[in-house]
């Protein structure tokens, strides 16, 4: 008779913590310079007129 056994997970798996600092910085970033570009061409447009 086969034994059945449980599968085991590796501890490399368990121990997976990316970290996102870098990423959160770039999406403010890619924010911030998104929202300043549309304050820019809405007073540009205003201005244009």
């Amino acid at each position: 008779m086969a034994k059945k056994t449980k599968p085991t997970t590796s501890s490399a798996s368990l121990d997976f913590n990316p970290d996102y600092s870098q990423v959160k910085q770039d999406l403010k970033r890619i924010g911030i310079l998104a929202g300043s570009f549309f304050v820019i061409l809405i007073a540009l447009s205003f201005l244009l007129r």
